[in-house]
């Protein structure tokens, strides 16, 4: 069973005169000696290292005190999330399913191996708490694949204790400055090794770095972007992560509304078969997800009952529900990652972004052919919301809404893609559809609120038990809706005032 945990460290380059006094650092009582430890890793990748391009590390360790398979995950500069399977000669299923997205059908060797000799010290605070663990490293590095270059260094790491507070590498590093230390100009060992031993190098980033000028341009910096996300969200859902599923979930639909709002740009024959494969894949993310969040919010609700007015077993009944669904949803969910379509659609996605299906309207303005598929979303929530209103009080009026929210969300895309080229006119609409999509979105949820509470009323009510609390909270949330509703008008008002683009 693997195990994950987060990594705070800072390595900085040495002379191999040893490690300066950190006595003097704010806070330490003591530097304990923790003695020396042999390590043996050895690093995985493919043969065009695609995890060390995207600063992803996998490898084998024996020796020290965590012997085993690591895969390290980059969260922030100096941060990375580690995942640890117990040592074994091959590698584990959990941890090569963390690297799919990146990997997809290629095959992962043995690239560099290390072979360290650690000298251990623990900065420890006056009641002999650890603060961090302070080392220093002699690497001999050698190249397994595309070469056998040799390498060897000497760097002192040092890694922040469990729940530690950041600052205190700050005082640390303050500390080695004086004594002459300076942080590594790499930001792993691995790095490090492909730098300076023979063989190939990792393969430039996909995002493109050039400042986007064309309308084209401004479209596939933020169709690439989204195209990332995904990937790099992909280890997060499966671990199953707080809101790993909902953001890779809007990294899909970011990418889906933009190719059918700058279609002018983008050529239709293309991308509209990959967005039908992004609508199938946001469509499975969010069986889970929606539940989730159904969930949350009759359990909410039921919280806020007076004890005198909940009959049965409604507490019970929410929870079996919600938790059947999440059990069912998790494991479906796992096996559309693992699927030949989902890695086709990334391999889909890497070729688009390649290789981008631009159209004559892509060389334009970004200030006018932006601003142009912005302005005419914008009219397409108009018509959609006021038509809803117009509605009376129902099923044809939730429709509407319904549909004018997810309108709102395509705009909101559109508006954020263009802001680099739009400026202010382009953040000030990205935050009027935000607003609409929250008003919108409070009504929806309450809508299948009220779906799911007539369904668990029926279920009680035929296994004898009171369906009172049911329409308790089935009247709330009718009235909820009905607030939204009466807020609408005047609040769109204000929305439409504040959208220029």
């Amino acid at each position: 069973m693997a195990d994950t945990k987060r990594e705070i460290e800072r390595k900085y380059e040495s002379d191999d005169s040893g490690l300066p006094d950190l006595t003097g650092v704010a806070g330490v009582a003591n530097v304990v000696d923790k003695g020396t430890a042999e390590l043996d890793a050895t690093y995985h990748d493919t043969s065009d290292l695609r995890l060390a391009s995207a600063k992803v590390t996998l490898r084998r360790r024996s020796g020290g005190t965590d012997a085993g398979w690591h895969l390290k995950l980059p969260v922030a500069p100096g941060v990375r999330d580690e995942i640890h399977a117990p040592l074994s000669d091959t590698l584990p299923g959990e941890l090569a399913a963390l690297t799919r997205s990146r990997v997809r059908e290629g095959r992962l060797v043995p690239v560099v191996r290390l072979r360290t000799t650690r000298d251990i010290q623990h900065l420890v605070d006056a009641h002999g708490a650890l603060l961090a663990e302070v080392s220093v490293d002699r690497v001999r590095a050698d190249r397994l694949f595309g070469g056998e270059g040799r390498a060897q260094w000497t760097e002192i790491e040092v890694e922040l204790a469990d729940g530690g507070d950041p600052a205190f590498l700050d005082k640390v590093e303050k500390r080695l400055g004086k004594a002459g230390v300076h942080p590594s100009k790499s930001a792993s060992k691995l790095a490090r090794a492909l730098a300076e031993t023979k063989g190939g190098k990792p393969r430039p980033p996909k995002s493109d770095p050039a400042p986007p000028v064309t309308a084209g341009d401004h479209v596939m910096a933020y169709v690439r972007a989204q195209r990332d996300a995904i990937v790099e969200l992909d280890p997060a859902v499966r671990l199953d992560t707080e809101e790993g599923v909902h953001d890779m979930r809007v990294a899909t639909r970011r990418l889906r509304s933009t190719f059918r709002t700058f279609r002018k740009v983008l050529d239709r024959q293309v991308t509209d078969p990959v967005a039908d494969e992004l609508k199938w894949l946001a469509g499975e993310l969010g069986v889970g997800r929606d539940q989730e969040v159904l969930a949350e919010r009759l359990l909410s609700a039921l919280a806020d009952v007076p004890p005198d007015l909940v009959h049965g077993p409604v507490h019970d009944r929410l929870h079996q529900w919600a938790e059947a669904s999440a059990r069912g949803s998790r494991a479906r969910l796992l096996g559309v990652l693992d699927s030949a379509r989902y890695l086709t659609l990334l391999d889909t996605l890497d070729a688009l972004a390649a290789d981008p299906p631009l159209l004559k309207a892509a060389a334009g303005d970004p200030a006018k052919v932006l601003a142009k598929a912005v302005r005419k979303d914008f009219d397409k929530v108009t018509d959609l919301i006021e038509t809803a209103m117009a509605q009376p009080p129902g099923h044809d009026r939730d429709l509407g809404l319904h549909e004018a929210r997810k309108k709102a969300k395509r705009t909101r895309y559109a508006a954020e893609a263009a802001e680099p080229a739009l400026g202010k006119p382009a953040r000030t609409t990205t935050k009027a559809m935000k607003s609409l999509q929250s008003m919108l979105g409070e009504h929806q949820d309450s809508v299948m609120a009220r779906v799911t509470l007539r369904e668990l009323s029926a279920v009680a009510h035929a296994a004898g038990e009171s369906a009172f609390t049911y329409g308790l909270l089935y009247g709330r949330e009718e009235q909820r809706a009905a607030t939204v509703e009466a807020g609408a008008p005047d609040a769109w008002e204000s929305i439409k005032a504040e959208a220029p683009v």
